[in-house]
């Protein structure tokens, strides 16, 4: 098995310079997650005040609804709090839960993503191996997230797999069976207490519109971008700056598509233990250093989608 290459940190900052910059806060942790469910609460409240509000509220709770995807990641690493039974109990009910995820599965899944990024034995590949596309098929790819036709093929299989329909008996049919129930089972908990609180408020449709809208359409898009931006047509598997991809976001890019320093993927391949909140600023030392420029640094995702979707159409054959 091929192993991805590592950096060690102290090769390019000092003592001082890494022990500020992978400093953790438990604080800090909670505190996101707190912020992520107060701005999906404040989009649903200014929705619901005023409803011509929701074409607006949809994308920046999608986005949240990613955030909160992002969160657990951080819990996978152990970035939400230094105690690993809250870090974990957060990290489950909190952010995996709501949005279908389950975080016991998903650590050992993303770890060995990092053990062997952009190897053949990496579980991720799948997602980047297929680019460039063209850009039809890119287009393509787009419509299905944005009508739920993403959404409702990845629940369909993993609700199916929850109750046994689909899998085949045999070797690890009963493990893949509860993995999927370990996932739906939260997952049905947390969105019938959303419904129910919004009931018991007098907006029971907010939970249509304003919760599970959201998570099938423009949530299921910006998990797209942000698969495409990770890892896609990097330039260079082997190379531990190249193989993963930094994209520049602008503001209305953070709060739309990319929450939560998600973004800054290059160094968080090259220093998997930084919290993400402090992805930012090791970036920002690094480009002090000038390191950048041996780093795989895109301006936007824009870019990114243009390089992702270059491949040429084939020609029909006479």
């Amino acid at each position: 098995m091929s192993v991805a290459k590592r950096i060690r940190p102290l090769d390019l900052f000092t003592q001082e310079e890494w022990a500020h910059v992978s400093r953790r806060s438990s604080w800090m942790g909670l505190g996101l997650v707190a912020h992520c469910w107060a701005v999906i609460a404040l989009a649903m409240a200014a929705a619901i005040w005023q409803p011509w509000l929701i074409i607006l509220a949809i994308p920046v709770i999608g986005a949240r609804q990613l955030g909160l995807a992002i969160l657990m990641h951080e819990a996978a690493h152990g970035g939400l709090h230094k105690n690993q039974k809250v870090n974990d109990w957060v990290g489950q009910w909190l952010t995996a839960a709501p949005v279908g995820a389950n975080l016991k599965a998903y650590r050992p899944y993303h770890l060995t993503h990092h053990k062997y990024a952009q190897q053949p034995e990496d579980p991720d590949l799948i997602l980047s191996a297929p680019f460039p596309v063209t850009r039809a098929s890119l287009r393509r790819k787009i419509l299905r997230d944005m009508t739920g036709q993403t959404f409702f093929k990845q629940r369909r299989n993993q609700f199916a797999n929850a109750f046994g329909i689909g899998i085949k008996p045999g070797k690890g049919a009963e493990n893949r069976a509860q993995g999927a129930r370990e996932a739906v089972i939260p997952f049905l908990v947390v969105n019938l207490l959303i419904l129910t609180g919004l009931t018991l408020a007098g907006h029971w449709w907010a939970y249509f519109a304003l919760w599970l809208l959201p998570l099938a359409t423009w949530n299921q898009l910006v998990t797209r971008l942000r698969n495409i931006a990770e890892h896609a047509v990097v330039p260079d598997n082997e190379d531990p700056m190249r193989h993963a991809r930094t994209t520049y976001a602008s503001w209305w890019e953070g709060l739309l598509i990319a929450p939560y320093w998600v973004n800054y993927h290059c160094e968080h391949h090259m220093f998997m233990h930084l919290p993400c909140y402090r992805l930012g600023e090791a970036h920002a030392l690094l480009r002090q250093k000038g390191i950048i420029g041996q780093m795989e640094v895109q301006p936007g995702y824009l870019t990114v989608l243009k390089q992702a979707s270059n491949k040429p159409p084939k020609l029909a054959v006479a």
